[in-house]
């Protein structure tokens, strides 16, 4: 199988270069280049290579840096923001601040002739978001592209190494996508043959021999991503595998026996339901600190599942339905922390389990619907709104109460029957409520109220790593606020949250 390797660095966005290249039906795979050497890399063989971005500058004293023997193996490389950096140092060239305090957002770049820009027009809008740049040229590189303050946008040495200043993997990047197709095809030589077929017949092959004789328990929270996770193994290891429920008394309303119900009978998989909504409930008194109150919910997890584990008999591996948006918001390698997942950052440091197993690791949600679908997972439940592990516990700004739980489970079921019942053209990715710690003053039957402020939050993404907030019609809000400050007490005020990511995130916390 063809494949090309994008090389970590520690940029938010990193894993975004491989969608890109997985959307052009050629399968990429991400390693930090902690763990890559030319030895490895030539035994891979790898079509291509794709040196990522990431935060730091490259000459500073522990930046991240990889051996020049991987650029010298004649496999092409592509170097991105950081990385054109990284190239650059390697051959001798010289990077520095940036002048006019760097370039961020949408610039205006005009390019020369070379394989890179083979159909782009000689001037385009890309995406640039750096605060150093390369101030001198490696000896027998040229620069091929140029913005009004960043004279090397882009370069080459005319035969197997590329460098781009800005983003081709973010849709900003006006000819991204076939920018990145120059590189994939006319450079790397790459036919386009992966598919999501391809990836689950590899995982399920995978999955059979490594956990073969060996007993998994697998966290199904009822979200897409768990669901699939547990497909895939039971797919794989069929009754080596207990799927556990855990109902934390943080889900949204009716949700518990829903997906009790929806898993009972189905692919016959073996399921536990576990009420543990006053221990986690216990666990949160007094908490209003997001990053401790997800922790806190990570390890309760872990927890309960080596507790329910116990009972199964020996459990060698938990099984769970990490994607890679939860990966790199968590702060992956060398990424910074933006806020820690559940069922990353938020795991405590010794569990019980042999190891844990995360066939979607590296899977964007998009794609992982669409490994659904090829399991034969029911659309509905392929389609379902992402709800995050912690559940409403961080759509509560500030402590989380039994009380606070049951207003928000009240109007946040309201909104999402508004939006169901308008069936608009195109349905927001993601939309949900969340009840913010600010009361303000209102007026009902006359009378003075106090209650709470709560948000409406709506997005539209394909990847989820960048969102725009959706322009939800204003008769749609406007029936959502009036049912909700009329049908559940404690609310006096209903806001719509405006922001995209960035540079918000999709969650309030």
């Amino acid at each position: 199988m063809e494949k090309i390797l994008v090389l970590d660095f520690g940029g938010q966005y990193n894993l975004l270069i491989a969608r890109r290249v997985r959307e052009q039906r050629v399968y990429a795979e991400v390693r930090s280049y902690r763990n890559v050497t030319a030895e490895s890399v030539a035994a891979e063989g790898y079509k291509g290579i794709i040196f990522t971005g990431g935060p730091q500058s490259v000459y500073a004293e522990n930046s991240p840096k990889c051996d020049k023997k991987i650029t010298e193996l004649g496999i092409p490389v592509l170097g991105i923001c950081y990385g054109a950096q990284l190239l650059a140092c390697l051959y001798g060239g010289k990077v520095s601040p940036a002048s006019h305090a760097g370039e961020y957002g949408k610039v205006e770049f005009t390019h020369g002739d070379d394989a890179l820009f083979k159909d782009v027009p000689e001037l385009s809008v890309c995406w640039m978001s750096h605060t150093d740049s390369i101030t001198a040229l490696p000896e027998c590189f040229t620069a091929t592209a140029r913005t009004a303050n960043c004279p090397v946008a882009a370069m080459s040495n005319g035969k197997n190494i590329y460098a781009v200043q800005f983003h081709p993997e973010v849709t900003h990047t006006e000819y991204g996508k076939k920018i990145l197709g120059n590189f994939l095809f006319g450079v790397c030589g790459c036919k386009g043959e992966w598919n999501m077929s391809g990836f689950l017949k590899t995982s399920v092959e995978r999955y059979e021999n490594a956990l073969k004789g060996k007993k998994a328990l697998c966290a199904l929270s009822g979200g897409v991503d768990s669901s699939v996770a547990a497909v895939l193994l039971n797919k794989a290891v069929g009754k080596n595998l207990t799927c556990v429920f855990v109902d934390h008394g943080l889900l949204r309303k009716d949700e518990g026996d829903k997906v009790e119900r929806t898993f009972r009978g189905l692919f016959d998989m073996k399921l536990v339901r576990v009420n543990a909504a006053d221990e986690f409930l216990d666990k949160l008194k007094g908490v209003t600190e997001p990053e401790k109150k997800r922790k806190i919910i990570g390890e309760e997890f872990i927890r309960v599942f080596e507790r329910e584990a116990h009972k199964i008999g020996k459990v060698d591996y938990l099984v769970q339905g990490t994607i890679y948006p939860d990966v790199v918001e968590s702060g992956a390698g060398d990424a910074g922390t933006i806020k820690s997942h559940h069922n990353v950052g938020g795991l405590p440091d010794v569990i019980e389990f042999d190891g844990i197993v995360e066939p979607l690791r590296y899977l964007f949600k998009d794609e992982v619907r669409a490994v659904g679908r090829e399991l034969g997972i029911p659309e509905e439940l392929v389609s379902r709104q992402p709800f995050p592990g912690p559940g409403l516990a961080i759509r509560i700004i500030g402590e989380v109460t039994e009380e606070k739980l049951a207003i928000l489970r009240e109007a946040d079921a309201i909104f999402r029957e508004e939006i169901a019942s308008a069936k608009l053209c195109d349905n927001p990715d993601q939309y949900f409520a969340v009840l913010t710690d600010c009361r303000t003053v209102g007026v009902k039957g006359d009378a003075r109220t106090y209650g709470y402020t709560l948000a409406l939050r709506a997005v539209s993404t394909d990847d989820f790593m960048t969102a725009d907030w959706t322009r939800i019609p204003y008769e749609l809000l406007a029936r959502a606020s009036n049912r909700i400050t009329n049908e559940v007490r404690g609310i006096s005020r209903v806001v719509y949250d405006v922001t995209s990511k960035p540079p918000a995130t999709v969650e309030w916390e």
